[in-house]
């Protein structure tokens, strides 16, 4: 499942340019995650080695909420539900946590507004990665519902 936005970057279009894009951010984003996004490590479902993806974390409290835009076919999600234990760089710090896939309703209404409403500096050039013309706080807003609209939506409980 692909969100319709990202047929204009071939950076965000395939999974090889995801990784590329990933691989590329990861050094500054595990010295210094920007708002709203961090370093999410989680153990190879097949080999067992430790596999780290830049993601959008948006976190309230205990808890960081993540959104697998491209569903079924996330190699982290899949890791995740092989091994629900992950450790998640973002502001503030390097959490475990155990990760777990939103099911409840009001829950996941709690997690949409979080993930949804967030905007900030970075999400205006996130914005420009995946959509034309000039990013705006609406255009920001409606690029996150589509995600989590159409991704899969997660939870990572932080130990404290």
């Amino acid at each position: 499942m692909y969100v319709s936005e990202r047929k204009h970057n071939p950076l965000v279009n395939t999974a090889a340019g995801g990784r590329t894009l990933s691989a590329t951010q990861l050094p500054f984003f595990f010295l210094h995650p920007p708002s709203g996004y961090g370093v999410l490590t989680t153990t190879g479902r097949k080999s067992g080695n430790q596999r780290r993806r830049c993601i959008r974390a948006i976190r309230r409290g205990q808890t960081a909420y993540l959104v697998a835009i491209k569903g079924t076919e996330t190699g982290w999600l899949k890791n995740i539900r092989a091994n629900p234990e992950v450790h998640l760089r973002i502001r503030g710090g390097t959490f475990a946590g155990v990760a777990r896939e939103l099911v409840d309703d009001a829950e996941r209404q709690e997690a949409m507004e979080a993930y949804c409403e967030t905007v900030n500096r970075f999400k205006y050039l996130e914005c420009t990665m995946w959509r034309k013309g000039r990013p705006t706080r609406s255009k920001i807003k409606e690029l996150h519902r589509s995600w989590f609209e159409q991704g899969i939506p997660l939870a990572v409980d932080l130990a404290q």
